[in-house]
């Protein structure tokens, strides 16, 4: 495929933004079925939540020219989202590349494959995701194949460049913002009656009983 450059996506919608680092993430679950990544495809540096737009960008199994290009653009609250072809033998994400998303105030790295440099990712503390780690490299060997900021895939989810990029210990989640807005409100005011629940258990009530599941077999009975 020929090359594919396009212009960076609009900026989050910050109050969109807030909400997401507010919820649950797994409470998210209880609502959508779409846009969870493969569960395989895990935070391997950082500890912090992560939420920010999806700069996409993807590349070629040995060449990373088109992510350092990436990496010199990006700004705040951006997540670079690599799409490596399918590849699980070369790792394009290590030290060099995530202190230049760090030092642009980038949110978090998501590569659909491999990662390297661990000691020092961890280090630098910026969320990443990725599959697992090797020592095998990419290089910049300048191919002219690759793309910026259109439509690539992730963990099995198909991202835009703009989509949202949630992630915890749990996994991730990229979706549209218009998806995510249609359901965060319900999930926030979940995540509120979930303390009283909690405490409802301990006191002795059974969980069908709250949740209304054991009426339901009843009914089905």
């Amino acid at each position: 495929m020929p090359l594919d450059i396009r212009e960076l996506p609009a900026p989050l919608d910050a109050e969109l933004a807030e909400k997401l680092r507010t919820v649950d993430f797994p409470t998210l679950g209880h609502y959508l079925e779409e846009g969870f990544c493969d569960p395989l495809l895990q935070r391997m540096a950082g500890t912090a939540k992560l939420v920010g737009r999806a700069v996409t960008v993807r590349i070629t199994a040995t060449d990373s020219t088109m992510l350092h290009h990436a990496a010199g653009i990006v700004g705040p609250g951006d997540v670079v989202v690599v799409d490596c072809g399918g590849d699980r033998r070369h790792a394009p994400l290590g030290e060099v590349v995530v202190n230049a998303l760090a030092s642009r105030g980038a949110a978090g790295a998501v590569v659909d494959g491999l990662c390297t440099d661990i000691d020092a990712l961890r280090e630098v503390g910026l969320p990443v995701f990725a599959y697992g780690r090797t020592p095998l490299t990419t290089k910049l060997h300048g191919i002219a194949d690759g793309s910026l900021c259109a439509p690539v895939s992730c963990g099995g989810v198909p991202v835009s460049a703009g989509d949202l990029v949630l992630g915890d210990a749990n996994g991730l989640i990229i979706a549209p913002a218009e998806r995510l807005a249609a359901v965060i409100d319900e999930a926030l005011a979940d995540d509120a009656e979930e303390p009283a629940l909690v405490a409802e258990l301990w006191d002795g009530k059974p969980l069908g009983s709250l949740t209304g599941a054991t009426e339901s077999l009843h009914r089905l009975r």
